[in-house]
């Protein structure tokens, strides 16, 4: 079994879902008392959200290659980042690693593919809604049609995932909230939902939307099993 190093605490919200989904899926694949071998780099999150607000991303990229470098240098075989935002470095943090980086959008396009979806809706932070580093990928890499929210509705979510989400806050109004954006997104033709925030599916499940949701926390977390036990 290789073992899996976690950049998590963005928030330590989902991260404690990763936890939980990697050892689940190992156990369901070998049975018994087995768990996964993981080590997890857990951040301040407040450290990282300070830096992503006043748009200082290369120290936010610094912070990000030393604690993969770390978590390689403890043995970490493959590594995630636990976190749909802090993609925007997933290029540099692979870059210095000798360790595969297995990033978080590869898994979902291709449980898109396979289910036929190509014209597909983004829902995130609003860097990950509006930058090119996550959005670009699944269009140049996979050939998928990425469609986001208006203006308006982006600026919702990115304060209901920041004020709400990563603090373990989760309000009716704002999951209806979010149900009506998804319905708009389904009046453009979007055939699904990318849940593009790992904290999203703390709020939303298939029984409340219009459209099929692709979980990347759940896709991520059984591609890093999946790529253990290979």
């Amino acid at each position: 079994m290789k073992t899996i190093g976690l950049l998590g605490g963005l928030s330590w919200e989902s991260s404690a879902v990763y936890y939980r989904l990697i050892n689940q899926g190992v156990q369901q694949r070998l049975g018994g008392v087995h768990s996964a071998r993981c080590l997890l780099w857990s951040f301040d999150f407040a450290e990282i959200e300070h830096l992503q607000r006043a748009g200082r991303w290369a120290d936010a990229t610094a912070l990000m290659i030393d604690a993969a470098r770390r978590l390689e240098a403890g043995g970490a075989d493959i590594v995630l980042i636990c976190t749909n935002t802090m993609h925007r470095m997933a290029d540099e943090v692979q870059a210095a690693l000798a360790v595969p980086l297995l990033h978080i959008a590869d898994p979902v396009a291709a449980r898109l593919r396979a289910d036929g979806r190509r014209r597909v809706a983004l829902l995130g932070t609003l860097f990950t809604m509006e930058q090119d580093f996550y959005r670009g990928r699944l269009a140049r890499m996979h050939g998928l049609e990425v469609l986001t929210p208006d203006a308006a509705d982006r600026q919702a979510l990115h304060r209901i995932i920041y004020d709400e989400l990563v603090r373990g806050t989760i309000l009716p109004e704002s999951r209806q909230a979010v149900c009506a954006i998804i319905r708009r997104l389904a009046d453009q033709g979007a055939e699904a939902v990318i849940l593009g925030c790992t904290e999203i599916m703390l709020l939303v499940g298939p029984d409340d939307s219009a459209l099929p949701l692709y979980d990347t926390t759940a896709l991520h977390a059984e591609a890093a099993v999946r790529l253990s036990l290979e």
